[in-house]
């Protein structure tokens, strides 16, 4: 059994969103395929909310280790200001210190082969790099998105830190890992001396697990309601997933009388920005149609969406090279999906491959204006097709993980021959 140190800010109890579930998956799977998982986290005072059922999940047997980190903003602040040096990369920052000393001390304790950190937290990949540099250690980056662009992020200081950290990721580790093809196309663009090799495609994906309870057939059963829902489950930023066009559509088609809060509920679990919608929701006059929700603990928000009539999807054009990691949780609930997202980004690529969604521009409030009746209509009569559950099959966490533990073995192969484990030849400055 071979060993990795997994360095994730985000994990158990961890509970503000979904991407938890990625690294946690594959503690639970990795060791199915030879590879025993040691994590490196945050002491759980540093997050800003938890979910102690998530704890459940982590398998027996994963050491999991909790350096000493605070929240540079909530912590360090007097009366609203802090020092801007703690909080680059991020706020979290000073997880650092105490990280490094812990991963140098569980690397040698449990003969650690290969280091493997996770973005989107700019420090847990800061910290990779370091002990990577100290120990010699082969380093996978789990990038998932990417971590810099052209206006990310916003803050020009910030996206000069960031960049820094990313590029001496491109230089040093043996793979970075995406969850989209188009976001390696940008890397290496970006980056030109970088490999196809050397950029390692997991999607996001589901745990067979979590959905047990739910037969392949079961969500094509269900009794319809009355009103209808539509549902929506976690973050829907202001700028990567407007939902305001889809607001307005809604008022209009509350004012001309074809759509009523009798027949339909539109609920948007756990949204955040919930004030900001608050009050755009009441100058349209449709919060008797548009829900903001409290979160839910994942189990029951799954359960709770399996119980819609429909699901909604929110993904802007900026976001084109991103797959929102609930969309694989959508596909495997088998619900009809409203996908408000452009026809050329990976989103609508993964949901043209499974079916099961219409797709329809989120910033075309014309076309969303005419589907959205048509899509309601669909649900009423049964008259949708839902997704190929064979297709939605590929993406199960196990596979993902087998694909990831025969990446960490042939890490050790090129490092035990000397063909890697060492900064790769790059241009200079």
């Amino acid at each position: 059994m071979k060993t990795t140190l997994i360095v994730a800010f985000h994990f158990p109890p961890f509970g503000a969103g979904s991407g938890i579930l990625r690294i946690l998956k594959f503690c639970r799977f990795l060791p199915e395929f030879g590879w025993q998982p040691v994590i490196l986290t945050a002491k759980s005072s540093a997050y800003e909310r938890t979910d102690e059922t998530l704890v459940k999940q982590i398998p027996a047997g994963v050491p999991v280790t909790k350096a000493f980190a605070v929240d540079a903003q909530r912590d360090l602040s007097f009366r609203g200001r802090y020092f801007r040096w703690s909080a680059l990369p991020d706020r979290w920052a000073n997880w650092s210190l105490a990280a490094v000393w812990e991963g140098l001390f569980l690397i040698r304790r449990w003969r650690v082969d290969v280091i493997l950190t996770t973005f989107p937290i700019a420090t847990s990949v800061f910290i990779g790099y370091l002990l990577h540099k100290l120990t010699g250690k082969p380093w996978v980056v789990d990038f998932r998105d990417s971590m810099t662009e052209e206006n990310y992020p916003e803050d020009p200081v910030t996206r000069r830190v960031y960049r820094w950290i990313e590029s001496k990721a491109a230089q040093n580790a043996a793979r970075l890992v995406f969850t989209a093809r188009s976001t390696i196309q940008m890397y290496r663009k970006r980056y030109p001396w970088l490999s196809a090799e050397k950029c390692l495609l997991i999607p996001n994906g589901y745990d067979e697990e979590d959905f047990q309870w739910l037969s392949p057939a079961r969500s094509a059963q269900s009794t319809l309601q009355e009103p209808l829902r539509l549902v929506h489950l976690g973050v829907i930023y202001p700028f990567e997933r407007d939902p305001r066009p889809f607001f307005r559509t809604l008022a209009r088609l509350k004012q001309q009388g074809r759509i009523h809060p009798s027949e339909l509920k539109v609920e948007l679990r756990a949204s955040g920005s919930e004030a900001y919608y608050a009050l755009i929701l009441k100058e349209l006059d449709i919060a008797d149609l548009v829900y903001l929700l409290p979160a839910l603990p994942y189990p029951a928000a799954l359960r709770d969406a399996a119980l819609s009539d429909g699901l909604l999807l929110f993904q802007a054009a900026n976001c084109d090279h991103q797959i929102p990691a609930k969309a694989y949780e959508y596909l495997r609930l088998g619900k009809p999906i409203l996908a408000l997202t452009s026809h050329s980004g990976d989103t609508a690529a993964l949901l043209q491959e499974t079916g099961g969604a219409t797709i329809v521009d989120l910033t075309d409030e014309e076309a969303i204006f005419t589907a959205l009746p048509d899509f309601l209509d669909s649900l009423r009569k049964r008259d949708y097709a839902p997704a190929s559950f064979e297709t939605v099959q590929r993406y199960a966490r196990r596979n993902q993980s087998r694909t990831l533990a025969e990446t960490l073995s042939q890490i050790v192969g090129e490092s035990q021959t000397g063909r890697q484990g060492q900064p790769e030849r790059v241009p200079g400055p």
